[in-house]
């Protein structure tokens, strides 16, 4: 005689403790034992064998359902599943948030066929089950490819084509289609201390100032996805800034204003490297012209900007400090009072420079 299992349904209820599981990428006998030892068989009087099919029931259906979380907007179509509406909210946003140290893995590598073949290197190395990684890249591809080309605001497209309700998940989506546009590169040796968060933080500063989402930029209409190109062309006239008498102008009204607020050792420090550290700065801006640049953009500022402070052991705290009086010291100098068109690229670049710089100040 042989048994077969049947499900029936109707009205759908969602175990999300079970969905939980599911979502973490757990067989049906990994997540019977999981509850298991959370006490479900006392708590209930169930057998052990009632739970494993009560289990592969639930991950029959969530299975079935997967097709639509992939394409939320698809839910309000069909009539399949009867679900209510609060239900189906949380089934999306649980199905598309993401282990940050994941993404952190597939951060500015190339979305392909090959690195989700290598997802077993990522799962392996963030102890997070190789099914659930390859759902976070799925869908990490997925938002990807659908609101990169669309016009307007990244988080509002995100929310838009995935129904998602937490604008915190849609911001994050928003960073991680940002970077993956600029293709910035992460990956390097001097870039491994830097977490999710870090970049996170970053890219949306950067989406915030220097897309088209700024409130400086005329063409809101375009979008954010993208560098505000006219911006970008502004920049390259920061380079009149590395000109020795504008640097030597530059510097002094620095070194005055910090010499009451840093150590001694730090100005000498300051006042030997200024140049170097002034014309790296500068030239990290104008550089952002060519997407090779861009791409480089986080390793540049480490390499010419961060190492060389950390090296002479400065805290985040002075090195807050200098940035800040650097900044401000610029709108000082003579070549801004004759074109004030500088003085508004000047601090958009700066305050989002600085913001990434302290950022990923690590210690």
């Amino acid at each position: 005689m042989s048994y077969v299992d049947v499900f029936v349904g109707n009205f759908i209820v969602i175990d999300f403790e079970l969905y939980d599981l599911w979502l973490k990428g757990l067989s049906v006998d990994e997540c019977a034992v999981a509850l298991q030892n959370r006490g479900v068989l006392q708590s209930t009087g169930a057998r052990f064998d009632e739970l494993i099919s009560d289990t592969k029931d639930s991950f029959r259906l969530y299975a079935s359902l997967e097709q639509l979380l992939k394409w939320p907007t698809k839910f309000g179509e069909q009539l399949v599943y009867q679900i209510d509406p609060e239900t189906q909210k949380i089934l999306i946003d649980k199905y598309y948030q993401f282990d940050a140290h994941v993404i952190r893995e597939i951060l500015g590598k190339k979305l392909s066929t090959r690195l989700r073949n290598n997802l077993d290197e990522v799962s392996e190395k963030t102890k997070v089950h190789l099914r659930s990684c390859c759902r976070q890249f799925d869908n990490v591809k997925r938002v990807f490819r659908q609101v990169e080309e669309r016009p307007g605001s990244l988080e509002k497209n995100i929310m838009s084509c995935f129904c998602l309700t937490s604008d915190t998940l849609a911001k994050k989506y928003a960073a991680i289609v940002f970077m993956a546009n600029h293709r910035f590169e992460t990956c390097k040796k001097r870039l491994g201390h830097l977490t999710f968060e870090d970049f996170l933080y970053c890219a949306e500063h950067m989406i915030t100032n220097w897309s088209y989402s700024a409130a400086e930029c005329d063409n809101h209409e375009d979008m954010d996805v993208d560098l505000d190109r006219a911006f970008l062309q502004d920049l390259r006239d920061l380079k009149i800034l590395t000109e020795k008498q504008h640097v030597d102008e530059h510097k002094l009204f620095v070194l005055n204003i910090l010499k009451t607020s840093l150590k001694k050792k730090r100005h000498e420090s300051l006042e030997e490297n200024y140049k170097t550290t002034s014309k790296a700065i500068i030239s990290i801006a104008y550089g952002l012209n060519h997407s090779k640049e861009v791409r480089n953009f986080f390793s540049d500022v480490i390499e010419e900007v961060i190492e060389p402070f950390m090296l002479s052991h400065w805290t985040v705290e002075e090195m807050k400090t200098f940035l800040s009086v650097y900044k401000d010291s610029g709108h000082r100098l003579s070549v801004f009072r004759s074109a004030p068109n500088l003085s508004v690229v000047w601090d958009r670049y700066m305050n989002t420079f600085i913001k990434c710089c302290l950022k990923m100040y690590h210690m």
